[in-house]
């Protein structure tokens, strides 16, 4: 657990982060949202390095998905 709020814009009361990591994040998100989870309409692409995606639980808790490179 983190000590204080965790920085993930997800709930106020959120004190973890759970960081997935997937093969694909597209086909991932796209799953996801089929399925009417509550995705970021954004990615973070860090060129050569890793993808970064963002899905939030019931709950408000984002959860993080990520595909390396």
């Amino acid at each position: 657990m983190l000590p204080g709020p965790c920085q993930s814009e997800g709930a106020p009361t959120q004190r973890t982060m759970l960081d997935f990591r997937v093969r694909d994040l597209d086909a991932m998100l796209a799953q996801l949202r089929a399925h009417g989870a509550t995705v970021d309409d954004e990615t973070q692409d860090m060129d050569g390095v890793e993808r970064f995606g963002w899905v939030t639980d019931p709950d408000g808790n984002r959860i993080e998905l990520w595909q390396p490179a």
